[in-house]
């Protein structure tokens, strides 16, 4: 049964006893298997620690984490680090140890578009473990099979990553989009990303949609080569990964990061910030505010010519740029 969950992409538990104590009827290296949905096939011991194991189990599949449980009829006895501690309820007392491995599907990658940088994200979101689809730019729904993308895709969550460079932008947006991806990045400049969405917006596409899109894509680390671009882009995905796994959402609503230290800022209350190319930004102290002002084109998102941080300056970057005169010139 676990070969054929593994063959279509479903997560499950491995559950193993690798402890036991009288008068358990389970006995060291018994097994078990849970699925997502809570199903349970094998055996542990008495049915009475069927509940606990599953629920914790559907835990395990949530935070991609693997566990040990001890359940005892003396529970404070059994306290250790790294231990989940459970009463036993099983009337013939004893109790039993079991480790909780969580069996989970590649991550999707998802990758539209021919560029270099596309061809960069392929390669390294392959090194890093994902199951990659890649390909030209996608028409509809079934541009997706048409770039190679797994069948199943739209059935779990994927990431997926446009970067057609103008090469069919709308159409592969409109692709990924019907695939509801646990993130969508859009590898392009803030100007061209803003004539896609007006575009985009023309053709009934709900603005929710597009403003949860991640464009430029990737964190700001100064990637100027295709390859540092994708590193910039991976990164994003798996801090989003990281992020959901915990519960958490990365900088999103009400945050931004701070492109100088890669600090999370709380916008609402933010005291420093500057305004270049056409956007706010904003940072965790007037250092980095200063660092940011003296060379803004240095953090240009991935993809984004740098040129687009040095027209639209504040007056004070303006400021910042201009011939100091020395004292008691004329």
């Amino acid at each position: 049964m676990a070969s054929e969950l593994a063959e279509r992409d479903e997560p499950f538990v491995l559950a193993v006893v690798v402890r036991r104590q009288p008068a358990s009827s389970a006995q060291a290296g018994d097994m078990a298997l849970i699925t997502a949905a809570g199903e349970f096939h094998g055996w542990l011991g008495g049915s009475c620690t069927q509940p606990t194991v599953v629920r914790e189990a559907r835990l395990a599949l949530a935070d991609g984490r693997p566990r040990l449980l001890a359940l005892s009829p003396d529970p404070e006895a059994e306290r250790r680090p790294g231990v989940a501690v459970f009463p036993m309820t099983c009337h013939s007392g004893g109790s039993v140890e079991i480790y909780l491995d969580p069996i989970l599907p590649a991550p999707r990658l998802l990758v539209f578009g021919v560029s270099p940088i596309a061809q960069a994200l392929a390669r390294l979101g392959k090194a890093m473990g994902y199951s990659v689809a890649a390909g030209g730019a996608a028409a509809g729904a079934s541009g997706a099979g048409a770039m190679g993308a797994p069948s199943g895709a739209a059935r779990g969550a994927c990431y997926a990553v446009v970067a057609t460079m103008g090469e069919g932008d709308e159409e592969a947006i409109r692709a990924a989009l019907e695939l509801r991806p646990a993130y969508l990045g859009v590898v392009a400049s803030a100007k061209r990303f803003a004539q896609v969405r007006e575009s985009l917006l023309a053709q009934g596409v709900a603005a929710a949609a597009l403003d949860a899109i991640r464009s430029p894509a990737g964190v700001a680390i100064g990637a100027q080569e295709p390859a540092e671009i994708a590193v910039s882009v991976l990164a994003e995905i798996v801090a989003r990964r990281h992020a959901a796994a915990v519960g958490e959402e990365p900088a999103a609503s009400g945050q931004a990061i701070d492109p100088v230290c890669g600090m999370t800022v709380e916008t609402a209350d933010a005291r420093h910030t500057a305004e270049a190319g056409g956007r706010t930004w904003y940072f965790c102290s007037g250092g980095c505010r200063e660092r940011f002002l003296a060379a803004p084109e240095r953090f240009a998102e991935p993809g984004e010519p740098a040129e687009l941080l040095e027209p639209a300056e504040s007056v004070e970057v303006r400021r910042l740029r201009r011939p100091q005169r020395s004292p008691g010139a004329a």
